[in-house]
C-alpha cells in the first residue's frame, strides 16, 4: 500500500470511521495544505466510506442550514459512485482542516461556494471509489474491465449481478487508479434532475437534528445578559435576588456579560431579569445614534481620506466640467440576520476534553475559539454539527460558542446556552450600513463615459479578522498577546487596509471607459459580520437604481439602456433579455402596477429580476417577480429555483420593513414586532427561470438577494415620480 493510500487511513482511523471498510478521499491536489507540517498534505477534505455491510457514507463537508448543500453534494456522489443519492447515509463532518472549502483554505459554508468548490473534487473522489470497485470485480470475478458495468450499487457482469459491499474488502488494497475520467453530462442519472431533497423527509418528520434539540442527563440551560450597548463590561453586579430563583444553580460572570444556569431555560430566563448590573459603556458606540448617522455618513463622504478600491482608465480625472454629470447619494441601513433558530450552543467539558454541538458555518472556527475560551487544545474538543436553522452568514461568527465554553467553564456543568429573540436582535453582528456617492460622465449621445462611486461604512473584515486570530492563534500564546494581536487586526482594516466586499457589485457590472471606486472607512462601533450577499446586498440597490437614473435622464428605456452597457457581460445581458421577456416588459398586469428592473452578478452567477409593483390604500404591494439566473449547470432545478426565491424574499423583507436603528449605542429593535419578516400574505407570485447552460456550476444560496431592492424601487419610480435612494423603501406621504 502506497503512503497516500497509508495516511489516509491512518487519518480515518483517528476519526473512528475506518473498520473493514472502503475509504476514499478527494484528490491530493483539492485538499492540499501546504503549509502545514502534519503531513496533511495527504488528508483528504470530504470522504465516502463503504462498508463491507453494504452501507454508503459520505461526510458532508459543508454545513445544511436549508440551502440544499445536503442534497446537492449529496447527489454528486450517488451519481459518480453510481449509486441511488437517497441510499447513502450522510454525516455531518467534524471540526479538521481535512474539510477545509478549496475556495477560502478553511473549513467554512459561505460565498455561496459549497457546490461551486466542490463540484469535480466530490465528484472525482466518488468516481475514483467506483473504480477501485471495479478493478476489484475484475480481481474477484476473472473477467475483463471491457464486460464489467455498474448500476445503483451493484457491478454487473452479463446476468450476474455483485453488490458493491462484496467488493469492499479486495478495492480497499488497491492503488487508486490515475486520471479516472468522469461522466459524460450525457450519461448522468441524477445531476439535473428534479428529486425530493434527501433532507425533506427528516426535517418534516421533526428528526432532523439542530441545535436546540440536544438533550442530555445532567445538561442545564443557560441565559447570559449582555451589556445593552455592544463591547461594554461588567463594573459590578448584585446577583443575590436571581441566586435565590427556583432552579437556578450557578450566576458567573464572563467575558461580555453574566450567565445564569439552571435547570430549565424559563428558569434561567427569569432569574437573568432579576440581576443588577453596572455596565462599563464603551464610549465611541455609547454615543452614536442613527438620528444623526446618515449625517456622519455623509460627512465622511465629503472628505478627503479614502482608499482606492479600483480604477480604470482616467478614474474620476475622466470627468469633464463641460460634459453632463448625473450625481445622486443612496443609503442602507444597519440589518439584523433574524435567523429562525436564535443562536445556541451546548458544551460538555469532562476529563480535560470538551464536547460541542453546534450548528455553525465554521466549524474549525468554532473548534479555535473553544480552545481559546476554554485554554483546552484543539486536539481535545470534538465539534459535533447540527443542522442549522438559518445561517445568512450570520453563524459563520463563533461568538455564541465562545460564551457558551466560557459559562461551562465558569459553572463547572455542563451547559446549553439558548439567545432569545430579543438577544438575537439586539446582540447580532450586523450587516454594516453603507452610503454611495455616484458621478456618472456621459457622453453626448448619452452613453457612461465615467463611472465614480464612493462608498462610506465599516469594514466587515475588521470585526471577522479579530473573532479569526482569537481562534486560530497558536495555544502556547497567552491570551492576553492574543488579544492585542485582535486590536492590532482590527486596527489594520479599520483604519488604512481595504476590505473589498465593502465595495464589491458597485462597479463591475457596466461599461464604462473609466471607472474609480473609493471606499471611505466610517464605524460607529457596532459589530458587523457577514450578511447573505455580504457587500452585494446594498451594491444592489445602489448601483441598480443609479443606472436606472441615468437611463431616466437620457429619456431610454431602462432595459435597453442597461443591454447597451452589457457589452463586456453576456451572461447577465442574456438573463436581463430573458426576465424582459417573461415580464412582458413594459407593459406591467394592469393599469394600477408598474415593472421595475434590475440585473446584477453576484458569486460568478448572473440573475435578473423584474418586479410588479402597485399601492394598496398608499402602502407598497408587489405582486409578482420575474427571476432569471444563470448558474451554470445545475444539479437539482427545485433546489435553484427554491434558493432564488429564499434570496428575494430575504432582500425584499429587507427592502420593505428592515432597518436596525440605535439610541445612545443600545439597538431599538428587539422582536418580530419591531423588526418584521415579510408574512405570507405579503409574499409576491415569485417566477423563476434557469438558464439552461453547461459550465461549472455557479453561486446560488445569495444572488437572488441583491436585485431585488432596486426592481422595487424602480418600479415605485415608474409608478409614482418618486426616487427612493434610502432602504427600508418609504413613500414620501
Amino acid at each position: 500500500m502506497s503512503q497516500t493510500n497509508q495516511a489516509r487511513r491512518l487519518f480515518l482511523k483517528q476519526l473512528g470511521i475506518v473498520g473493514g471498510g472502503l475509504i476514499v478521499g478527494l484528490p491530493l491536489s483539492a485538499s492540499v495544505n501546504a503549509n502545514s507540517t502534519t503531513n496533511a498534505a495527504l488528508q483528504p477534505n470530504a470522504f465516502i466510506h463503504l462498508s463491507q455491510s453494504g452501507e454508503v457514507s459520505f461526510y458532508l463537508p459543508r454545513s445544511e442550514m436549508g440551502q440544499g448543500t445536503y442534497h446537492g453534494l449529496t447527489t454528486l456522489i450517488g451519481e459518480e459512485l453510481d449509486i441511488d443519492p437517497a441510499r447513502i447515509r450522510v454525516h455531518h463532518a467534524t471540526a479538521d482542516t481535512a474539510f477545509n472549502n478549496p475556495e477560502y483554505d478553511q473549513q467554512i459554508t459561505g460565498g455561496s461556494t459549497s457546490m461551486k468548490g466542490s463540484y469535480l473534487p466530490l465528484r472525482q473522489a466518488a468516481a475514483d471509489a467506483r473504480a477501485l470497485l471495479l478493478l476489484a470485480a475484475v480481481q474477484q470475478l476473472g473477467v475483463p474491465r471491457e464486460q464489467l458495468r455498474t448500476d445503483n450499487g451493484y457491478v454487473l457482469h452479463g446476468e450476474q449481478k455483485t453488490p458493491y459491499a462484496e467488493l469492499v474488502a479486495v478495492a480497499a488494497q488497491l492503488e487508486t487508479p490515475q486520471d479516472v475520467a468522469l461522466k459524460e453530462p450525457s450519461e448522468f442519472k441524477y445531476i439535473g434532475k428534479q428529486r425530493p431533497r434527501l433532507d425533506g423527509h427528516a426535517k418534516a418528520t421533526g428528526t432532523a437534528e439542530f441545535g436546540l434539540d440536544i438533550d442530555f442527563p445532567g445538561l442545564q440551560r443557560a441565559v447570559l445578559v449582555r451589556c445593552p450597548v455592544a463591547g461594554g463590561t461588567v463594573n459590578r453586579v448584585d446577583d443575590s435576588a436571581a441566586r435565590g430563583m427556583p432552579g437556578v444553580t450557578h450566576v458567573v460572570s464572563i467575558h461580555n456579560g453574566v450567565a445564569v444556569v439552571a435547570e430549565h431555560y424559563y428558569q434561567a430566563k427569569l432569574a437573568a431579569a432579576k440581576l443588577v448590573i453596572d455596565w462599563q459603556l464603551p464610549e465611541k458606540l455609547s454615543q452614536f445614534s442613527s438620528a444623526e448617522g446618515q449625517a456622519q455618513f455623509a460627512q465622511a463622504l465629503d472628505a478627503d481620506k479614502s482608499h482606492e478600491a479600483f480604477k480604470q482608465g482616467d478614474g474620476s480625472k475622466a470627468l469633464n466640467p463641460a460634459s453632463r454629470v448625473l450625481r445622486a447619494d443612496y443609503w442602507a441601513p444597519y440589518l439584523a440576520h433574524a435567523t429562525m433558530e436564535p443562536m445556541n450552543c451546548t458544551v460538555k467539558i469532562a476529563d480535560g476534553e470538551m464536547d460541542v454541538w453546534v450548528g455553525s458555518q465554521s466549524p474549525g472556527l468554532a473548534q479555535g475559539l473553544a480552545a481559546f475560551y476554554s485554554g483546552i487544545s484543539k486536539s481535545k474538543i470534538r465539534i459535533h454539527s447540527t443542522f442549522l436553522g438559518g445561517g445568512f452568514g450570520r453563524r459563520t461568527a463563533s461568538d455564541y460558542v465562545g460564551e457558551a465554553v466560557a459559562i461551562a467553564k465558569a459553572s463547572g456543568v455542563p451547559v446549553q446556552l439558548i439567545w432569545s429573540r430579543e438577544d438575537d436582535t439586539r446582540h447580532d453582528l450586523y450587516r454594516p450600513a453603507a452610503m454611495a456617492r455616484f458621478a456618472i460622465g456621459l457622453t453626448d449621445d448619452g452613453r457612461i463615459d465615467t463611472w465614480q462611486v464612493r462608498r462610506a461604512g465599516p469594514n466587515i473584515m475588521a470585526y471577522t479578522v479579530d473573532e479569526a486570530l482569537d481562534a486560530m492563534a497558536p495555544g502556547f500564546l497567552p491570551n492576553g498577546m492574543v488579544n492585542w494581536m485582535s486590536k492590532a487586526g482590527y486596527g489594520l482594516y479599520d483604519g488604512w487596509s481595504l476590505d473589498h466586499s465593502s465595495v464589491e457589485g458597485l462597479y463591475e457590472d457596466y461599461d464604462a471607459s473609466h471607472k474609480a471606486v473609493e471606499h471611505v472607512t466610517v464605524d460607529p462601533g457596532l459589530p458587523c459580520g457577514f450578511w447573505r450577499s455580504v457587500g452585494h446586498s446594498f451594491s444592489g440597490f445602489f448601483k441598480e437604481s443609479m443606472i436606472d437614473e441615468v437611463a431616466v435622464a437620457t429619456e431610454q428605456d431602462p432595459v435597453a439602456y442597461r443591454l447597451q452597457h452589457l457589452s463586456g457581460n453576456p451572461r447577465l445581458a442574456n438573463a436581463l433579455k430573458v426576465a424582459a421577456e417573461k415580464a412582458g416588459w413594459p407593459k406591467a398586469g394592469n393599469s394600477e402596477r408598474r415593472l421595475g428592473v434590475a440585473a446584477h452578478n453576484s458569486f460568478a452567477s448572473s440573475v435578473a429580476q423584474v418586479a410588479e409593483v402597485s399601492l394598496e390604500n398608499g402602502a407598497i404591494r408587489v405582486h409578482k417577480v420575474v427571476c432569471v439566473v444563470d448558474c451554470g449547470r445545475v444539479v437539482n432545478p427545485d433546489v435553484v429555483k427554491a434558493q432564488m426565491e429564499s434570496g428575494i424574499l430575504f432582500g425584499l423583507t429587507a427592502a420593505l420593513h428592515g432597518e436596525i436603528t440605535l439610541k445612545d449605542g443600545v439597538v431599538q429593535q428587539s422582536n418580530f414586532h419591531d423588526y418584521p419578516v415579510l408574512r405570507m400574505p405579503q409574499t409576491p407570485e415569485i417566477d423563476v427561470h434557469i438558464i439552461d447552460s453547461n459550465e461549472p456550476p455557479t453561486g446560488v444560496g445569495e444572488p437572488g438577494t441583491p436585485p431585488i431592492a432596486a426592481a422595487v424601487a424602480n418600479a415605485l419610480f415608474a409608478l409614482t415620480g418618486q426616487r427612493l435612494r434610502s432602504l427600508p423603501l418609504k413613500l414620501a406621504s
